[in-house]
Parts: structure tokens; C-alpha cells; sequence
């Protein structure tokens, strides 16, 4: 069975947690091996004009290169690396911490647990004062 279904019932997760005002943070961890990328990790922008996006940094051994995309694109930047090289991706958000988990068979899981982070991160709280919707 793949993984990928399962990945994308976490990606509603993340979803939910941006229109809710609930997210603090994305990290993409756990890698196979000695890789060069290291985490990759998902914070939220307001661009111009108050357009919400996804800023994805790429944490290597050498460099980080950041990108910004919508949070439709984002999954789509993200989805390849689980498996190859990501085994988890960790979302923090305000009620609980929801971790995607691959184990050695690739075989992907959701977990909940209590919430790690009491504030919502500095960008998700802006837009709850200047009441932006996605």
C-alpha cells in the first residue's frame, strides 16, 4: 500500500491548521541515511498585499535555498520527499502535534499528541488581527 493517500490526509491537516489560526510550524525530518538536505521547513508569508503563501527553506550540509509557493503547490514541492530522503514530517499547531511517520516498510502513519507550541506562529497570528482568510 502507498503512503501517498496518507500523506495527504496530513496535508488537510495542514490545511485545517492554517484556516483555523492553529499553526505554528512544518518540519519535513528523519532522513534515510547520510543525505545532503538535512529538514526542510514550512513557514507561512504574507506577500504583497496581504497574499498568504508557504516559504519552504531547505536545510543542506552547505547552504539553505528558500521558495515560496501557495499551499497547493507546496505539497506538490514537498510530496516527493517523504520516502526519499524525509521518513517524517512533523506539523506543530496550537491544539495538538500531528507527526506523518513512515517505518520500514513505508507504511505511513498519522499521530496526534499534545500540543508542543501555545502560540500560533507570528505571520498565522497577523492575519488573525487583520482578518485574512484563506
Amino acid at each position: 500500500m502507498s503512503y501517498q493517500p496518507i500523506f495527504a490526509q496530513f496535508w488537510v491537516k495542514v490545511k485545517e491548521s492554517i484556516q483555523n489560526k492553529t499553526y505554528a510550524k512544518l518540519t519535513l525530518a528523519k532522513t534515510i541515511g547520510d543525505t545532503d538536505l538535512k529538514n526542510i521547513y514550512v513557514r507561512p508569508v504574507l506577500l504583497e498585499n496581504d497574499v498568504f503563501a508557504l516559504s519552504l527553506t531547505a536545510k543542506y550540509k552547505t547552504e539553505e535555498i528558500e521558495s515560496t509557493h501557495t499551499i497547493d503547490e507546496a505539497f506538490m514541492v514537498l510530496a516527493p520527499y517523504m520516502n526519499n530522503p524525509f521518513l517524517t514530517a512533523l506539523l506543530f499547531t496550537t491544539e495538538n502535534d500531528i507527526t506523518f511517520k513512515l517505518n520500514k516498510k513505508r507504511v505511513g502513519t498519522i499521530v496526534e499528541q499534545a500540543p508542543t507550541f501555545k502560540n500560533a506562529s507570528d505571520v498565522i497570528l497577523e492575519m488573525k488581527e487583520k482578518g485574512i482568510q484563506i
